[in-house]
């Protein structure tokens, strides 16, 4: 059979590693395939660049929008990023009936509901294995694996940089500020971080999952987004106190009401396997009601890890591309007609167990007014905490684990902790999970 003729938009990082392993990995890919998978054509900005990555035999532009447009091209490869100029490449090359493998997770979180649908009009496929968790394949399990399941929740680890500036936090007793620029200077961490470190990013993988697990549309904008930059080592400290850790976590959960979309950090026993991802790892773990829990762990960044992903999008787009579209998976798992508008419920409604931090002065009574407040509103108090004043200072810590509860009644408790005269300065809040009670 022919090659399968690829245009790869984006010669960076991704973009060079897949090449990489295309290249590298030739004879075990088309084995698998069933003919050869070839990188024909390249645009990148910087074009002498990637000419010199990609060698003699592959023609290079500063054009995508040219390689698009080629009739010669089955399949585009868009690994340039972005929103704008990445959601027109797409949409041409679908309009082109050319096959999409994406590792574009903001492009599928903003626009994936009109991409989705354009390519079912069209017969193509839009595969995007590498847009959440990099080398680790959840979408594929999700849509394949687990299929039999009603899936009935998703907790993960999908940001590495959060997750590395968490872990480095706890080991070394180092504060936000000092390992987030030691992440800036290792590479983990973009000059401007304001993405990964405020959940945004890991805000996008979730949206997607959770369209996959609960055969529901792309809704990022319902999604609650809670970063990591107001955590401080003591916070990292007294969780472990507890037994606990503290990772960045996206949780989606089906509820008779709706559907749960949220990120924030999130307090985790340490006895669990989740809590001891550490560094720039990711891992996420799924409950289906007929596997019970399933945990995916590895590399979620990265030039190659990120490429296995992209090739492997690449090999099943081959073996299905002469396929009967109405015979291929579905893009959100769930047939086109079955995606059901289930409401995404808003923060207020989520309920779960609170870690509280609060700086109090060091009076008599401070602490009956707190849990005065908690019962008032039907808190029910799991553990306490109450460090003692360092020498000299009149101020001191209390620390307070809280039973399940909505997060609108937490949020009217701190409006009148806050309140107290006793109090000093905002509370600190975290949400805490006991995932394996779920």
């Amino acid at each position: 059979m022919k090659p399968i003729r690829v245009g790869l938009l984006g010669m960076g990082t991704v973009g060079g590693g897949t090449f990489r392993v295309l290249k590298r990995n030739k004879a075990e890919i088309t084995r698998r395939a069933g003919r050869e998978i070839v990188i024909t054509a390249v645009a990148d900005r910087n074009a002498q660049k990637a000419q010199a990555i990609a060698g003699e035999g592959v023609r290079v532009t500063a054009d995508a929008f040219e390689v698009v447009k080629d009739p010669q091209i089955d399949i585009v490869v868009e690994l340039i990023g972005g929103t704008t100029v990445a959601r027109e490449l797409v949409m041409a090359a679908i309009e082109n009936k050319k096959h999409v493998v994406t590792a574009n997770k903001a492009l599928l979180a903003l626009h994936g509901n009109e991409i989705f649908a354009a390519a079912q009009k069209m017969g193509v496929m839009v595969a995007f294995e590498a847009a959440v968790a990099g080398g680790v394949p959840i979408i594929k399990s999700l849509r394949e694996g687990l299929t039999a399941n009603h899936i009935e929740w998703i907790a993960g680890i999908i940001n590495g940089t959060s997750n590395f500036i968490l872990s480095e936090m706890r080991d070394r007793g180092a504060s936000f500020e000092e390992v987030l620029r030691e992440a800036q200077g290792r590479g983990y961490a973009e000059a401007d971080p304001t993405f990964d470190i405020e959940g945004i990013d890991a805000a996008h993988k979730l949206t997607i999952m959770s369209a996959i697990a609960f055969g529901i549309p792309m809704q990022f904008d319902k999604c609650y987004t809670e970063g990591i930059s107001r955590l401080t080592r003591e916070d990292i400290r007294y969780a472990e106190a507890f037994g606990y850790r503290i990772k960045l976590l996206g949780i989606t959960r089906r509820r008779p009401e709706g559907v749960e979309l949220r990120v924030h950090p999130t307090l985790v026993p340490a006895r669990q396997l989740i809590a001891n991802v550490e560094g720039v790892m990711n891992a996420i773990l799924v409950k289906g009601d007929v596997v019970g829990p399933t945990l995916y762990y590895g590399a979620g960044a990265g030039a190659e890890p990120t490429a296995s992903a992209v090739v492997a999008d690449l090999v099943d787009v081959t073996r299905l591309h002469t396929v009967d579209p109405n015979n291929r998976v579905p893009h959100l798992a769930f047939q086109p007609d079955a995606v059901q508008d289930i409401p995404i419920l808003p923060m207020d409604q989520v309920e779960t167990c609170y870690y509280l931090r609060l700086r109090a002065l060091d009076r008599p009574g401070v602490l009956a007014d707190v849990t005065r407040v908690l019962a008032d509103l039907e808190i029910s108090i799991d553990a306490i905490l109450q460090r003692e004043p360092a020498e000299g200072e009149d101020q001191a810590d209390i620390i307070i684990l809280t039973h399940k509860t909505i997060e609108a009644r937490m949020n009217a408790a701190i409006a009148k902790i806050e309140a107290l005269p006793t109090l000093i300065g905002p509370a600190t809040r975290i949400r805490l999970e006991m995932l394996n009670r779920h």
